[in-house]
């Protein structure tokens, strides 16, 4: 197997990737269900989910977690998809996450930590509930 990736697949998987930060549900749910990984992850460890969630793309995510990707699914600095949307004030992302999975403790710091972090009182009664 050679070292240095193949340059189609590179280009490839940075369309996957623009997909999912600009949201386009549609062509990304097409490329996930022609063989693109679902939890493909770029040089960071960010997953398609993680940059649909943090980018607010809430239909993205939710096509996402519908062909099997990992809501829960950390990046290299153990960051969840969840947290993130905490963080971004992604209230349609968090719901999307929550409705596919996402656990609130998950990741460090976790989506509570993060709520709490930012006095979101209204989340953290919905982690609760959960």
């Amino acid at each position: 197997m050679s070292e240095t990736p193949d340059p189609e697949v590179i280009e490839l998987a940075s369309k996957v990737f623009d997909l999912a930060r600009t949201g386009d549900a549609d062509t990304l749910a097409a490329y996930v269900d022609a063989g693109a990984p679902a939890d493909l992850t770029n040089d960071k460890g960010d997953s398609l989910v993680m940059l649909a969630a943090y980018h607010g793309h809430a239909a993205a995510v939710s096509a996402l977690l519908e062909r099997g990707a990992d809501a829960d699914r950390a990046n290299d600095r153990g960051q969840t998809p969840l947290a993130g949307a905490v963080f971004k004030g992604e209230d349609a992302v968090i719901r999307a996450l929550l409705a596919g999975g996402a656990n609130p403790e998950a990741g460090t710091p976790s989506a509570v930590d993060t709520a709490r972090m930012f006095g979101k009182a209204d989340l953290l009664e919905l982690f609760g509930s959960r």
